[in-house]
């Protein structure tokens, strides 16, 4: 009797163990396999995202260059094609991304950079001392 009550115990005590070891999330312990489909979703995600905007699937791979491509370009064909089947129109992005934006301000004429001369920059400091 008393053997058979020490591998009940046992057995309830195994058993709780691997229940608490399945929650390992909680104690901050990486799961590899769990890592890795988040970062897929992530990739997918923003290949739709890239493709909603109408961006180019390359500009895509430029843009989230951390992002495998496999994924991001699956992401961006399934938005295409579920676009295509619904009719619905490119949303243009309103704000650039890193990589252009500077380029696109100093040709609008709007940016500081790279227009400034030693000329420009020592009569604005001239007029602001000037003022005060």
């Amino acid at each position: 009797m008393q053997k058979h009550l020490f591998f009940t115990l046992r057995g309830a005590l195994l058993a709780l163990l691997l229940v608490q070891l399945g929650a390992c999330d909680r104690l901050g312990l990486a799961d590899p396999v769990k890592d890795a489909a988040m970062k897929e979703a992530d990739a997918r995600a923003t290949g739709g995202a890239c493709r909603h905007a109408g961006r180019g699937i390359e500009d895509c791979y430029a843009l989230n260059p951390d992002f495998a491509r496999a994924s991001v370009y699956a992401g961006w064909k399934e938005m295409n094609d579920y676009m295509r089947e619904n009719n619905i129109q490119e949303v243009k992005s309103e704000i650039a991304p890193k990589s252009t934006a500077a380029s696109e301000t100093d040709e609008s004429g709007k940016g500081d950079a790279g227009n400034n001369t030693a000329a420009d920059s020592g009569e604005k400091s001239s007029a602001k001392k000037a003022e005060h």
